[in-house]
Protein backbone atom coordinates (compact mmCIF):
# COMPACT_ATOMS: atom_id res chain seq x y z
CA UNK A 1 0.00 0.00 0.00
CA UNK A 2 2.71 2.58 0.78
CA UNK A 3 4.64 1.79 -2.57
CA UNK A 4 1.05 2.49 -4.11
CA UNK A 5 0.95 5.45 -2.69
CA UNK A 6 4.91 6.84 -3.55
CA UNK A 7 3.49 5.78 -7.27
CA UNK A 8 0.19 7.69 -7.20
CA UNK A 9 2.35 10.68 -5.16
CA UNK A 10 4.97 10.94 -8.13
CA UNK A 11 2.12 11.06 -10.81
CA UNK A 12 0.27 13.99 -9.21
CA UNK A 13 3.90 15.46 -9.25
CA UNK A 14 4.70 14.29 -12.62
CA UNK A 15 1.05 15.97 -13.37
CA UNK A 16 2.05 19.09 -11.51
CA UNK A 17 5.16 19.55 -13.43
CA UNK A 18 4.09 20.03 -16.92
CA UNK A 19 3.55 23.62 -16.60
CA UNK A 20 7.35 23.63 -15.77
CA UNK A 21 8.51 21.23 -18.54
CA UNK A 22 6.15 22.56 -21.10
CA UNK A 23 5.55 18.78 -21.86
CA UNK A 24 2.64 16.63 -21.74
CA UNK A 25 2.63 13.68 -18.89
CA UNK A 26 -0.30 11.70 -18.78
CA UNK A 27 -1.28 9.60 -14.89
CA UNK A 28 -0.63 6.28 -16.45
CA UNK A 29 -1.93 2.97 -14.45
CA UNK A 30 0.46 1.54 -12.61
CA UNK A 31 2.03 -1.61 -14.14
CA UNK A 32 4.07 -2.38 -10.63
CA UNK A 33 3.83 -1.00 -7.61
CA UNK A 34 7.72 0.22 -8.04
CA UNK A 35 8.72 3.51 -7.40
CA UNK A 36 9.67 5.89 -9.42
CA UNK A 37 12.20 9.33 -9.12
CA UNK A 38 11.10 12.71 -8.37
CA UNK A 39 14.29 14.71 -8.75
CA UNK A 40 12.99 15.93 -11.92
CA UNK A 41 9.98 17.67 -10.20
CA UNK A 42 12.60 19.59 -7.36
CA UNK A 43 12.25 22.99 -9.29
CA UNK A 44 8.34 22.89 -8.74
CA UNK A 45 8.33 22.25 -5.74
CA UNK A 46 11.34 24.95 -4.91
CA UNK A 47 8.73 27.63 -6.08
CA UNK A 48 5.74 26.22 -3.73
CA UNK A 49 5.66 27.02 -0.83
CA UNK A 50 3.35 24.23 0.78
CA UNK A 51 2.67 21.66 -1.54
CA UNK A 52 1.34 19.17 0.85
CA UNK A 53 -2.57 20.77 0.17
CA UNK A 54 -2.23 20.12 -3.08
CA UNK A 55 -0.71 16.26 -2.40
CA UNK A 56 -3.35 16.04 0.14
CA UNK A 57 -6.42 17.27 -2.20
CA UNK A 58 -5.59 14.34 -4.91
CA UNK A 59 -5.23 11.80 -2.00
CA UNK A 60 -8.80 12.69 -0.66
CA UNK A 61 -9.85 12.42 -4.06
CA UNK A 62 -8.55 9.27 -4.52
CA UNK A 63 -9.66 7.62 -1.06
CA UNK A 64 -13.18 8.84 -2.19
CA UNK A 65 -13.28 7.66 -5.81
CA UNK A 66 -15.96 5.65 -6.92
CA UNK A 67 -15.20 2.22 -5.38
CA UNK A 68 -16.36 0.35 -8.83
CA UNK A 69 -14.50 -0.54 -11.75
CA UNK A 70 -16.74 1.05 -14.02
CA UNK A 71 -15.84 -0.43 -17.69
CA UNK A 72 -16.66 -2.06 -20.60
CA UNK A 73 -17.65 -4.88 -19.18
CA UNK A 74 -19.33 -3.82 -16.14
CA UNK A 75 -23.37 -4.54 -15.73
CA UNK A 76 -25.75 -2.14 -15.66
CA UNK A 77 -25.66 -0.42 -12.61
CA UNK A 78 -28.65 1.37 -13.23
CA UNK A 79 -31.43 2.31 -9.99
CA UNK A 80 -34.49 1.74 -10.87
CA UNK A 81 -33.97 -0.58 -13.79
CA UNK A 82 -35.47 0.82 -16.71
CA UNK A 83 -38.17 -1.14 -18.80
CA UNK A 84 -36.20 -1.73 -21.81
CA UNK A 85 -33.06 -1.19 -23.13
CA UNK A 86 -29.67 -2.21 -24.88
CA UNK A 87 -25.90 -1.22 -25.00
CA UNK A 88 -22.49 -1.64 -26.57
CA UNK A 89 -18.88 -1.88 -25.39
CA UNK A 90 -17.86 1.67 -26.41
CA UNK A 91 -17.01 4.67 -24.09
CA UNK A 92 -17.81 8.44 -24.75
CA UNK A 93 -16.10 11.36 -22.61
CA UNK A 94 -18.32 14.30 -21.87
CA UNK A 95 -17.69 17.88 -21.87
CA UNK A 96 -17.46 19.90 -18.61
CA UNK A 97 -19.27 22.66 -20.50
CA UNK A 98 -22.06 20.49 -21.82
CA UNK A 99 -25.09 22.46 -23.16
CA UNK A 100 -28.81 22.09 -23.69
CA UNK A 101 -30.30 22.06 -26.65
CA UNK A 102 -34.05 22.03 -26.42
CA UNK A 103 -37.21 21.64 -28.71
CA UNK A 104 -40.94 20.34 -29.08
CA UNK A 105 -43.58 22.27 -27.24
CA UNK A 106 -42.57 21.64 -23.86
CA UNK A 107 -38.72 22.15 -24.50
CA UNK A 108 -38.68 25.32 -23.47
CA UNK A 109 -40.34 25.31 -19.63
CA UNK A 110 -38.26 26.27 -16.76
CA UNK A 111 -38.75 23.04 -15.68
CA UNK A 112 -36.61 21.51 -18.19
CA UNK A 113 -33.32 24.28 -17.49
CA UNK A 114 -33.65 23.91 -13.76
CA UNK A 115 -33.28 19.88 -14.36
CA UNK A 116 -30.60 19.98 -16.70
CA UNK A 117 -28.16 22.83 -14.19
CA UNK A 118 -29.19 20.29 -11.18
CA UNK A 119 -28.26 16.97 -12.72
CA UNK A 120 -25.29 18.84 -14.65
CA UNK A 121 -23.89 20.52 -11.43
CA UNK A 122 -24.12 16.68 -9.84
CA UNK A 123 -22.38 14.76 -12.96
CA UNK A 124 -19.47 17.22 -12.94
CA UNK A 125 -18.99 18.00 -9.07
CA UNK A 126 -15.20 16.74 -9.59
CA UNK A 127 -14.58 18.12 -12.84
CA UNK A 128 -14.76 21.30 -11.31
CA UNK A 129 -11.61 20.94 -8.82
CA UNK A 130 -9.57 18.99 -11.84
CA UNK A 131 -10.22 21.95 -14.07
CA UNK A 132 -7.68 23.65 -11.91
CA UNK A 133 -4.99 21.26 -13.11
CA UNK A 134 -6.69 21.12 -16.90
CA UNK A 135 -5.48 25.09 -16.98
CA UNK A 136 -1.84 24.37 -16.11
CA UNK A 137 -1.67 22.36 -18.90
CA UNK A 138 -3.01 24.80 -20.99
CA UNK A 139 -4.06 22.63 -23.51
CA UNK A 140 -8.21 22.43 -24.36
CA UNK A 141 -9.64 18.51 -24.39
CA UNK A 142 -11.68 17.34 -26.42
CA UNK A 143 -14.67 15.48 -25.47
CA UNK A 144 -17.65 13.19 -27.41
CA UNK A 145 -20.25 14.46 -25.84
CA UNK A 146 -20.52 18.21 -25.98
CA UNK A 147 -24.69 18.49 -25.78
CA UNK A 148 -27.48 16.83 -24.43
CA UNK A 149 -30.78 16.96 -26.91
CA UNK A 150 -34.17 17.02 -25.07
CA UNK A 151 -37.51 16.63 -26.75
CA UNK A 152 -40.72 17.28 -24.71
CA UNK A 153 -44.17 17.22 -26.57
CA UNK A 154 -46.44 18.53 -24.27
CA UNK A 155 -46.11 21.91 -23.28
CA UNK A 156 -47.82 20.99 -20.36
CA UNK A 157 -46.88 21.13 -16.23
CA UNK A 158 -49.43 20.05 -14.28
CA UNK A 159 -48.09 17.35 -12.15
CA UNK A 160 -50.82 15.41 -10.97
CA UNK A 161 -51.34 11.31 -10.36
CA UNK A 162 -51.08 9.09 -13.73
CA UNK A 163 -48.96 12.01 -15.97
CA UNK A 164 -47.34 10.42 -18.74
CA UNK A 165 -43.40 9.90 -16.94
CA UNK A 166 -41.95 7.77 -20.00
CA UNK A 167 -39.12 8.55 -21.92
CA UNK A 168 -36.26 7.84 -24.67
CA UNK A 169 -32.60 8.18 -23.88
CA UNK A 170 -30.04 7.09 -26.62
CA UNK A 171 -26.67 8.24 -25.85
CA UNK A 172 -23.81 6.91 -29.01
CA UNK A 173 -22.37 7.79 -32.18
CA UNK A 174 -23.80 10.34 -34.57
CA UNK A 175 -25.15 8.36 -37.44
CA UNK A 176 -22.83 5.64 -36.37
CA UNK A 177 -19.90 7.03 -38.33
CA UNK A 178 -19.04 10.81 -37.01
CA UNK A 179 -16.24 10.62 -34.13
CA UNK A 180 -18.71 12.74 -32.50
CA UNK A 181 -21.58 11.13 -30.02
CA UNK A 182 -24.63 13.36 -28.61
CA UNK A 183 -27.14 12.09 -26.05
CA UNK A 184 -31.14 12.95 -26.72
CA UNK A 185 -33.63 12.52 -24.18
CA UNK A 186 -37.41 12.22 -25.72
CA UNK A 187 -40.26 12.68 -23.15
CA UNK A 188 -44.12 13.78 -23.70
CA UNK A 189 -44.17 15.36 -20.56
CA UNK A 190 -41.37 17.44 -18.81
CA UNK A 191 -41.87 14.60 -15.94
CA UNK A 192 -40.94 12.35 -18.19
CA UNK A 193 -37.68 14.50 -19.17
CA UNK A 194 -36.58 14.85 -15.49
CA UNK A 195 -36.18 11.26 -15.06
CA UNK A 196 -34.33 10.79 -18.17
CA UNK A 197 -31.78 12.89 -17.21
CA UNK A 198 -31.74 11.31 -13.74
CA UNK A 199 -31.28 7.70 -15.69
CA UNK A 200 -28.22 10.12 -18.01
CA UNK A 201 -26.35 11.28 -14.79
CA UNK A 202 -26.09 7.34 -13.35
CA UNK A 203 -24.78 6.78 -17.00
CA UNK A 204 -21.79 9.08 -16.16
CA UNK A 205 -18.97 8.38 -13.87
CA UNK A 206 -16.20 10.43 -13.35
CA UNK A 207 -12.92 8.98 -14.14
CA UNK A 208 -9.85 9.57 -11.57
CA UNK A 209 -7.35 8.72 -13.97
CA UNK A 210 -8.46 10.82 -17.23
CA UNK A 211 -10.40 13.06 -14.77
CA UNK A 212 -13.09 13.36 -16.92
CA UNK A 213 -16.67 12.35 -17.25
CA UNK A 214 -16.77 9.18 -19.30
CA UNK A 215 -19.93 6.93 -20.27
CA UNK A 216 -19.27 3.38 -20.37
CA UNK A 217 -21.03 0.71 -22.69
CA UNK A 218 -22.27 2.70 -25.47
CA UNK A 219 -24.24 2.92 -27.49
CA UNK A 220 -27.16 2.99 -25.05
CA UNK A 221 -31.06 3.21 -26.04
CA UNK A 222 -33.33 3.09 -23.23
CA UNK A 223 -37.04 3.07 -23.22
CA UNK A 224 -38.50 3.86 -19.51
CA UNK A 225 -41.90 4.53 -17.98
CA UNK A 226 -42.93 3.17 -14.19
CA UNK A 227 -44.89 0.35 -13.51
CA UNK A 228 -47.01 1.82 -11.04
CA UNK A 229 -48.64 5.70 -10.96
CA UNK A 230 -48.05 6.18 -7.48
CA UNK A 231 -44.53 5.50 -5.82
CA UNK A 232 -44.34 7.33 -2.39
CA UNK A 233 -42.06 7.75 1.11
CA UNK A 234 -44.26 8.61 4.11
CA UNK A 235 -42.41 11.32 6.22
CA UNK A 236 -43.98 11.99 9.70
CA UNK A 237 -43.29 15.01 10.64
CA UNK A 238 -45.07 15.45 13.86
CA UNK A 239 -43.30 13.57 16.45
CA UNK A 240 -39.86 14.97 15.86
CA UNK A 241 -39.42 18.48 14.35
CA UNK A 242 -37.61 18.56 10.65
CA UNK A 243 -36.14 22.08 9.16
CA UNK A 244 -37.46 22.83 5.87
CA UNK A 245 -33.67 22.60 4.68
CA UNK A 246 -33.59 18.58 5.94
CA UNK A 247 -37.44 18.29 4.36
CA UNK A 248 -35.50 19.13 0.90
CA UNK A 249 -32.71 17.35 0.69
CA UNK A 250 -34.98 14.40 1.69
CA UNK A 251 -37.25 15.45 -1.74
CA UNK A 252 -34.21 15.89 -3.93
CA UNK A 253 -33.19 12.48 -2.15
CA UNK A 254 -36.28 10.68 -3.38
CA UNK A 255 -35.89 12.01 -6.81
CA UNK A 256 -32.61 10.10 -7.74
CA UNK A 257 -34.22 6.78 -7.09
CA UNK A 258 -37.74 7.89 -9.43
CA UNK A 259 -39.50 8.07 -6.40
CA UNK A 260 -40.34 11.98 -7.64
CA UNK A 261 -43.48 12.24 -9.41
CA UNK A 262 -46.66 13.33 -9.42
CA UNK A 263 -48.14 10.37 -8.36
CA UNK A 264 -45.26 9.84 -6.05
CA UNK A 265 -45.98 11.55 -2.53
CA UNK A 266 -43.90 13.07 0.32
CA UNK A 267 -46.62 12.59 3.01
CA UNK A 268 -46.35 15.27 5.71
CA UNK A 269 -48.08 12.83 7.81
CA UNK A 270 -50.37 13.02 11.26
CA UNK A 271 -49.28 16.86 10.40
CA UNK A 272 -51.60 18.02 13.34
CA UNK A 273 -51.22 14.98 15.75
CA UNK A 274 -48.78 16.39 18.28
CA UNK A 275 -48.42 19.90 18.20
CA UNK A 276 -45.42 20.34 15.80
CA UNK A 277 -47.79 23.04 13.31
CA UNK A 278 -49.81 24.94 15.84
CA UNK A 279 -53.44 26.80 14.61
CA UNK A 280 -54.70 30.43 15.61
CA UNK A 281 -57.76 29.67 14.44
CA UNK A 282 -59.37 27.76 11.90
CA UNK A 283 -58.45 29.67 8.89
CA UNK A 284 -55.25 30.69 9.75
CA UNK A 285 -53.15 27.26 9.79
CA UNK A 286 -49.39 28.17 7.63
CA UNK A 287 -47.99 24.97 6.28
CA UNK A 288 -44.94 25.67 4.27
CA UNK A 289 -43.23 22.93 2.42
CA UNK A 290 -41.18 22.45 -0.51
CA UNK A 291 -43.58 21.02 -3.11
CA UNK A 292 -41.72 22.55 -6.00
CA UNK A 293 -38.47 21.50 -5.21
CA UNK A 294 -37.72 17.49 -7.48
CA UNK A 295 -41.28 18.21 -8.76
CA UNK A 296 -42.71 16.69 -6.37
CA UNK A 297 -46.22 16.19 -5.05
CA UNK A 298 -47.19 16.55 -1.69
CA UNK A 299 -50.33 14.28 -0.20
CA UNK A 300 -51.01 15.96 2.98
CA UNK A 301 -52.71 14.14 6.50
CA UNK A 302 -55.23 15.50 8.55
CA UNK A 303 -55.55 12.35 10.81
CA UNK A 304 -59.34 12.51 12.19
CA UNK A 305 -60.90 11.58 14.68
CA UNK A 306 -57.70 9.99 16.42
CA UNK A 307 -54.22 11.38 16.75
CA UNK A 308 -55.64 14.69 17.08
CA UNK A 309 -55.25 15.24 21.23
CA UNK A 310 -52.68 18.14 20.52
CA UNK A 311 -55.86 20.12 18.70
CA UNK A 312 -57.08 20.77 22.04
CA UNK A 313 -54.30 22.63 23.22
CA UNK A 314 -55.58 25.32 21.20
CA UNK A 315 -58.66 24.70 21.33
CA UNK A 316 -59.96 22.65 24.51
CA UNK A 317 -63.70 22.48 23.24
CA UNK A 318 -62.26 19.38 20.86
CA UNK A 319 -61.83 17.30 23.73
CA UNK A 320 -64.71 15.36 24.94
CA UNK A 321 -63.47 16.16 28.69
CA UNK A 322 -60.20 16.97 29.93
CA UNK A 323 -59.65 13.86 31.16
CA UNK A 324 -60.69 11.96 27.89
CA UNK A 325 -58.98 13.98 24.88
CA UNK A 326 -59.44 11.88 21.98
CA UNK A 327 -61.18 10.85 19.52
CA UNK A 328 -62.45 14.45 18.65
CA UNK A 329 -65.53 15.32 20.24
CA UNK A 330 -68.20 14.42 17.67
CA UNK A 331 -71.13 16.12 19.35
CA UNK A 332 -70.15 19.67 18.45
CA UNK A 333 -70.68 21.77 14.86
CA UNK A 334 -67.42 23.46 15.76
CA UNK A 335 -65.38 20.46 15.90
CA UNK A 336 -66.61 20.12 11.70
CA UNK A 337 -66.21 23.63 11.17
CA UNK A 338 -62.49 23.59 12.36
CA UNK A 339 -61.75 20.57 9.86
CA UNK A 340 -63.25 22.72 7.34
CA UNK A 341 -61.46 25.27 8.11
CA UNK A 342 -58.12 23.93 7.88
CA UNK A 343 -58.88 21.65 4.62
CA UNK A 344 -59.82 25.12 2.89
CA UNK A 345 -56.52 26.37 4.02
CA UNK A 346 -54.20 23.24 2.86
CA UNK A 347 -56.14 23.59 -0.61
CA UNK A 348 -54.55 26.65 -1.08
CA UNK A 349 -51.18 25.18 -0.52
CA UNK A 350 -51.28 21.61 -2.02
CA UNK A 351 -52.67 21.45 -5.28
CA UNK A 352 -52.35 17.58 -5.56
CA UNK A 353 -56.16 15.25 -6.00
CA UNK A 354 -55.10 13.13 -3.15
CA UNK A 355 -55.79 13.95 0.25
CA UNK A 356 -55.63 11.35 3.20
CA UNK A 357 -57.77 12.17 6.27
CA UNK A 358 -56.32 9.03 8.42
CA UNK A 359 -58.98 7.40 10.34
CA UNK A 360 -56.77 4.84 11.83
CA UNK A 361 -56.41 3.58 15.74
CA UNK A 362 -59.39 5.04 16.94
CA UNK A 363 -60.12 4.22 20.13
CA UNK A 364 -63.97 5.31 20.98
CA UNK A 365 -64.15 4.11 24.61
CA UNK A 366 -64.20 7.88 25.57
CA UNK A 367 -67.47 8.46 23.59
CA UNK A 368 -69.09 6.38 25.15
CA UNK A 369 -67.48 7.11 28.95
CA UNK A 370 -67.78 10.83 28.58
CA UNK A 371 -71.36 11.64 29.73
CA UNK A 372 -72.31 14.33 27.17
CA UNK A 373 -71.09 12.26 24.28
CA UNK A 374 -73.01 9.42 25.49
CA UNK A 375 -76.00 11.35 25.54
CA UNK A 376 -75.71 12.35 22.20
CA UNK A 377 -74.72 8.84 20.92
CA UNK A 378 -77.92 7.44 22.68
CA UNK A 379 -80.04 10.49 20.93
CA UNK A 380 -78.81 9.92 17.40
CA UNK A 381 -79.19 5.79 18.02
CA UNK A 382 -75.50 5.36 17.67
CA UNK A 383 -73.18 2.46 18.69
CA UNK A 384 -69.56 4.10 19.13
CA UNK A 385 -68.49 1.64 15.68
CA UNK A 386 -71.47 3.81 14.17
CA UNK A 387 -70.36 7.24 15.13
CA UNK A 388 -66.96 6.30 13.92
CA UNK A 389 -68.38 5.80 10.87
CA UNK A 390 -70.75 8.66 10.91
CA UNK A 391 -67.20 11.05 11.73
CA UNK A 392 -65.28 9.62 8.72
CA UNK A 393 -67.82 9.90 6.59
CA UNK A 394 -69.01 13.57 7.43
CA UNK A 395 -65.02 14.27 7.06
CA UNK A 396 -64.76 12.62 3.87
CA UNK A 397 -67.65 14.91 2.16
CA UNK A 398 -65.32 17.90 3.78
CA UNK A 399 -62.68 16.74 1.71
CA UNK A 400 -64.85 16.22 -1.54
CA UNK A 401 -66.44 19.25 -1.11
CA UNK A 402 -63.09 20.98 -1.79
CA UNK A 403 -62.21 18.91 -4.89
CA UNK A 404 -59.99 16.46 -2.96
CA UNK A 405 -60.06 12.90 -3.34
CA UNK A 406 -60.31 11.07 -0.06
CA UNK A 407 -57.50 8.61 1.51
CA UNK A 408 -57.78 6.78 4.33
CA UNK A 409 -56.37 3.75 6.68
CA UNK A 410 -57.35 0.63 6.16
CA UNK A 411 -59.61 0.46 9.36
CA UNK A 412 -62.23 2.25 7.56
CA UNK A 413 -62.77 -0.08 4.61
CA UNK A 414 -61.79 -3.21 7.67
CA UNK A 415 -64.94 -1.76 9.59
CA UNK A 416 -67.91 -0.29 6.83
CA UNK A 417 -66.57 -1.04 3.55
CA UNK A 418 -70.08 -0.71 2.37
CA UNK A 419 -70.42 2.96 3.71
CA UNK A 420 -67.31 4.46 2.23
CA UNK A 421 -67.52 6.96 -0.79
CA UNK A 422 -66.94 5.17 -3.61
CA UNK A 423 -64.09 7.83 -4.36
CA UNK A 424 -62.35 6.78 -1.61
CA UNK A 425 -58.22 5.27 -1.85
CA UNK A 426 -58.07 2.42 0.77
CA UNK A 427 -54.40 2.87 2.07
CA UNK A 428 -53.04 -0.70 3.33
CA UNK A 429 -50.39 -0.70 6.74
CA UNK A 430 -52.13 -3.75 9.21
CA UNK A 431 -50.62 -6.47 6.96
CA UNK A 432 -51.00 -8.39 3.35
CA UNK A 433 -54.58 -9.27 2.04
CA UNK A 434 -56.21 -5.97 1.89
CA UNK A 435 -55.43 -4.43 -1.09
CA UNK A 436 -57.20 -7.62 -3.17
CA UNK A 437 -60.29 -7.42 -0.76
CA UNK A 438 -60.39 -3.07 -1.67
CA UNK A 439 -60.23 -3.43 -5.55
CA UNK A 440 -62.94 -6.37 -5.71
CA UNK A 441 -65.09 -3.53 -4.03
CA UNK A 442 -63.86 -1.17 -6.81
CA UNK A 443 -61.64 0.68 -4.45
CA UNK A 444 -58.50 1.77 -5.16
CA UNK A 445 -55.99 1.11 -3.12
CA UNK A 446 -52.59 2.22 -1.78
CA UNK A 447 -49.71 -0.74 -0.60
CA UNK A 448 -47.86 0.00 2.75
CA UNK A 449 -47.77 -3.29 4.25
CA UNK A 450 -46.05 -2.92 7.42
CA UNK A 451 -44.32 -6.28 8.10
CA UNK A 452 -42.36 -4.87 4.79
CA UNK A 453 -42.64 -1.21 4.10
CA UNK A 454 -42.52 0.23 7.48
CA UNK A 455 -38.90 1.71 7.73
CA UNK A 456 -38.83 2.42 11.19
CA UNK A 457 -38.61 -1.77 11.48
CA UNK A 458 -35.27 -1.36 11.59
CA UNK A 459 -34.88 -5.11 11.23
CA UNK A 460 -36.45 -5.81 7.64
CA UNK A 461 -33.57 -6.26 5.50
CA UNK A 462 -33.12 -4.61 2.12
CA UNK A 463 -34.30 -7.94 0.45
CA UNK A 464 -38.20 -8.03 2.17
CA UNK A 465 -38.45 -4.87 1.22
CA UNK A 466 -37.76 -5.61 -2.59
CA UNK A 467 -39.40 -8.55 -2.99
CA UNK A 468 -42.59 -7.18 -1.51
CA UNK A 469 -45.14 -6.86 -4.42
CA UNK A 470 -47.95 -4.69 -3.82
CA UNK A 471 -50.03 -6.80 -6.63
CA UNK A 472 -49.90 -10.24 -4.51
CA UNK A 473 -53.29 -11.97 -4.82
CA UNK A 474 -54.97 -9.76 -6.87
CA UNK A 475 -54.76 -11.42 -10.59
CA UNK A 476 -57.43 -10.14 -12.29
CA UNK A 477 -56.10 -6.65 -14.63
CA UNK A 478 -58.66 -4.51 -14.32
CA UNK A 479 -58.18 -5.36 -10.47
CA UNK A 480 -54.57 -5.04 -10.56
CA UNK A 481 -55.69 -1.26 -12.22
CA UNK A 482 -57.09 -0.20 -9.11
CA UNK A 483 -53.86 -0.79 -6.99
CA UNK A 484 -51.97 3.03 -7.69
CA UNK A 485 -48.79 1.97 -6.36
CA UNK A 486 -47.47 1.73 -2.46
CA UNK A 487 -45.34 3.79 -0.74
CA UNK A 488 -42.88 3.32 2.20
CA UNK A 489 -43.35 4.78 6.00
CA UNK A 490 -41.05 6.55 7.83
CA UNK A 491 -42.30 6.65 11.48
CA UNK A 492 -40.75 9.42 13.22
CA UNK A 493 -40.75 7.93 17.13
CA UNK A 494 -36.98 6.79 16.83
CA UNK A 495 -35.89 9.20 13.66
CA UNK A 496 -35.18 13.11 13.72
CA UNK A 497 -32.61 15.12 11.55
CA UNK A 498 -29.66 12.81 13.15
CA UNK A 499 -30.71 9.44 11.84
CA UNK A 500 -33.77 10.10 9.34
CA UNK A 501 -31.76 9.35 6.02
CA UNK A 502 -29.43 6.74 7.30
CA UNK A 503 -33.10 5.20 7.85
CA UNK A 504 -34.71 6.07 4.92
CA UNK A 505 -31.84 4.93 2.64
CA UNK A 506 -31.02 2.49 1.10
CA UNK A 507 -34.06 0.31 1.37
CA UNK A 508 -36.49 3.30 0.10
CA UNK A 509 -34.47 2.73 -3.49
CA UNK A 510 -35.50 -1.24 -2.89
CA UNK A 511 -38.96 -0.49 -2.83
CA UNK A 512 -38.78 2.40 -5.88
CA UNK A 513 -37.00 0.03 -8.14
CA UNK A 514 -39.99 -2.50 -7.01
CA UNK A 515 -42.73 0.06 -8.13
CA UNK A 516 -41.11 1.13 -11.12
CA UNK A 517 -39.20 -1.47 -12.96
CA UNK A 518 -40.77 -4.32 -14.65
CA UNK A 519 -41.93 -7.11 -12.18
CA UNK A 520 -39.94 -10.18 -14.27
CA UNK A 521 -37.32 -7.93 -14.45
CA UNK A 522 -36.66 -7.84 -10.91
CA UNK A 523 -38.07 -11.11 -10.12
CA UNK A 524 -35.51 -13.42 -11.73
CA UNK A 525 -32.25 -14.83 -10.98
CA UNK A 526 -30.49 -14.47 -7.49
CA UNK A 527 -31.49 -11.27 -6.37
CA UNK A 528 -27.28 -11.72 -4.78
CA UNK A 529 -26.10 -11.10 -8.46
CA UNK A 530 -29.20 -9.22 -10.10
CA UNK A 531 -30.11 -6.56 -7.29
CA UNK A 532 -27.62 -6.20 -4.34
CA UNK A 533 -25.01 -5.08 -6.70
CA UNK A 534 -26.68 -2.26 -8.37
CA UNK A 535 -28.38 -1.37 -4.53
CA UNK A 536 -24.68 -1.07 -3.29
CA UNK A 537 -23.60 0.72 -6.05
CA UNK A 538 -26.75 3.32 -5.52
CA UNK A 539 -26.24 3.04 -1.77
CA UNK A 540 -22.56 4.65 -3.11
CA UNK A 541 -24.35 7.22 -5.57
CA UNK A 542 -26.18 8.20 -2.61
CA UNK A 543 -23.18 9.39 -0.39
CA UNK A 544 -21.25 10.71 -3.29
CA UNK A 545 -24.16 12.96 -4.09
CA UNK A 546 -24.34 13.89 0.22
CA UNK A 547 -26.91 11.70 0.86
CA UNK A 548 -26.27 9.71 4.37
CA UNK A 549 -27.53 6.39 3.14
CA UNK A 550 -26.81 3.55 5.59
CA UNK A 551 -24.97 0.20 4.44
CA UNK A 552 -27.00 -2.04 3.14
CA UNK A 553 -26.58 -5.48 4.21
CA UNK A 554 -26.14 -4.58 7.66
CA UNK A 555 -28.95 -6.84 9.78
CA UNK A 556 -30.00 -3.89 11.51
CA UNK A 557 -31.13 -0.52 9.13
CA UNK A 558 -28.88 2.60 9.64
CA UNK A 559 -26.29 0.91 11.52
CA UNK A 560 -22.84 2.15 11.17
CA UNK A 561 -20.31 0.07 9.25
CA UNK A 562 -18.62 -2.91 10.54
CA UNK A 563 -14.87 -1.54 9.75
CA UNK A 564 -12.89 -0.17 7.33
CA UNK A 565 -13.98 -0.25 3.41
CA UNK A 566 -15.31 1.08 0.57
CA UNK A 567 -19.66 1.73 0.62
CA UNK A 568 -19.77 -0.50 -1.80
CA UNK A 569 -18.18 -3.45 0.81
CA UNK A 570 -20.23 -1.87 3.91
Amino acid sequence: MIRYFQWLTNNILRSCCVSCRGQRSEVRRPPSMATRSVHHCSSLLSHMSNPVPLLLLYLLLFLFRSPFPVSADSPTYLLPLPWQFTSGEGTLSVDPALSLSVSGKGGSSGIVKEGFDRYKAIIFKNSDVFSIFSAFRKKRAVYDVVKLNVIVHSASEDLQLGIDESYSLVVGRSHNQSIIGEATIEATTVFGALRGLETFSQLCTFDYGSKTVLIHNTPWIIHDRPRFKYRGLLLDTSRHYFPVDVIKHILESMSFAKLTNKHFLLRCLHILSYGMVHTQSGSAIQLRMPMKLSRINVMAEVDVPGHAESWGKGYPDLWPSSSCREPLDITKNFTFELISGILSDMRKIFPFELFHLGGDEVNTNCWTSTPHVKHWLQQHNMTAKQAYKYFVLKAQNIAISKDWTPVNWEETFNTFPGSLNRRTVVHNWLGPGVCPKAVARGFRCIFSNQGVWYLDHLDVTWDQVYTAEPLEGISDPSEQELVLGGEVCMWGETIDTSNVQQTIWPRAAAAAERLWSRKDATSTGSLNTTALPRLQYFRCLLNRRGVQAAPVTNFYARTQPLGPGSCYDQ
